[in-house]
């Protein structure tokens, strides 16, 4: 009999939690050809969702809870997840209800046809326009810095086979990146369609502050391709401020009346001042991460275990 993980990160979900594992609970029940268990993993909720974990726990064996010291991130959340799952099978979905527990069934008929990956595509979005526009930058990001198949679709409800669990948890840097780890480990990945439910409870945890740390994450942890674009960027820049030169003195040979413009060096200064600058915020930013690894910071710090079996 095959076993499904399913790995589920928490904050602020003290009223929806126990819904979805409900859910969980009676669909596995229809899927008899499955054991399973769940993982639940506190990104240092600052509700009550610490507490429905243990209620949960103490209930039954098959959920584990892992609660973290202070909030490291969602993928800092499956991370963990991730390194406690067993199953052969490992599913990932939110802590809200949006993402359908009930629909698991097609992510896994998915992996029984052969691939190692698997994706929920919604039809509909149910999210706020500010997640949506979150969602096409992290769509476009993903394709042109992480070579992203186009017609692929990436979710936070996926699932993936064993061998891909565990080739993702062998990152043990302090920028852990699901999507990257993933794309970086296969490309038999495939997507299914499921229902993309209303917000039952609550707002997104996602602010603007946390998704811009995600988007530069993910295309400095797992690409070089932003240093290959400032490269590209400076050499274009250069050409463009030789090709001024020789217009300027060209203009100036032919009508020596003309003035030498202060205000268009004063452009051209601003602009490769800044492209410069640029270039080398970009740069700082690979080197601290570089910093930050090499003093071995963590993913995450777990201050609690419920029902784990072995230390993370």
């Amino acid at each position: 009999m095959k076993k499904v993980s399913f790995v589920i990160p928490c904050y602020r979900s003290e009223k929806t939690l126990e819904h979805v594992v409900t859910e969980i609970h009676d669909k596995m029940k229809t899927l008899a050809e499955y054991d399973y268990e769940i993982i639940l993993v506190n990104d240092c909720s600052p509700d009550g969702t610490l507490a429905v974990i243990r209620r949960l726990c103490e209930a039954d064996e098959k959920i584990k809870g892992i609660s973290f010291a202070r909030n490291f991130g969602q993928h800092s959340a499956l991370m963990a997840g991730l390194r406690q799952s067993k199953g052969d099978y490992v599913v990932c979905l939110d802590d809200d209800g949006q993402t359908p527990a009930d629909e698991v069934d097609k992510l896994l008929s998915k992996l029984e046809e052969g691939y190692d990956a698997v994706y929920a595509k919604y039809e509909h979005k149910q999210h706020s326009a500010f997640r949506n526009m979150g969602s096409k930058v992290n769509e476009l990001m993903t394709r042109v810095m992480l070579e992203k198949p186009k017609d692929l679709y990436v979710s936070s409800y996926f699932a993936v086979r064993r061998f891909v669990a565990e080739d993702m948890i062998r990152y043990e840097n302090s920028y852990p990146y699901v999507i990257g780890l993933v794309l970086r480990t296969t490309k038999n990945i495939t997507n299914v369609i499921v229902q993309h439910r209303e917000r039952e409870e609550g707002s997104s945890g996602y602010t603007f502050k946390k998704l811009m740390g995600l988007w530069f994450n993910g295309f400095t942890a797992f690409s070089v391709k932003p240093l290959r674009i400032a490269t590209a960027a400076g050499v274009f820049s250069a050409c463009v401020g030789f090709l001024y030169g020789i217009y300027t003195i060209i203009k100036r040979l032919v009508n020596p009346a003309v003035p030498m413009g202060f205000s268009a060096l004063m452009a051209a200064l601003v602009f490769f001042g800044g492209m410069i600058m640029i270039m080398l915020g970009l740069i700082g930013e690979y080197i601290g991460r570089i910093y930050i690894s090499m003093n071995n910071s963590p993913q995450y710090v777990i201050r609690e275990r419920m029902n784990c079996e072995e230390i993370l």
